[in-house]
């Protein structure tokens, strides 16, 4: 996984993200938006375009965040 979103987006769903992603990588679930790291080009547009500062670099996450990394796997059956 390069980039991963986590918590403020359940709450905002902006779409940001998606808007400004060259490879459609950024799938809407259930409560949030998921970077499919299979896709995903590691260009970091998303993570400079979301306004609630939700989507961050696996390397640079907090480690309350990490359980939106195995969220992500869960979701793209990783």
């Amino acid at each position: 996984m390069a980039f991963v979103i986590t918590s403020p987006c359940i709450a905002e769903l902006a779409a940001d993200c998606v808007e400004v992603c060259p490879v459609d990588c950024i799938v809407k679930g259930e409560d949030q938006y998921f970077i499919d790291p299979e896709v995903c080009i590691d260009c970091g547009a998303c993570e400079t375009a979301c306004p609630v500062e939700a989507i961050y670099h696996e390397e640079e996450m907090l480690e309350e965040d990490i359980v939106f990394v195995e969220k992500a796997k869960s979701f793209f059956n990783i």
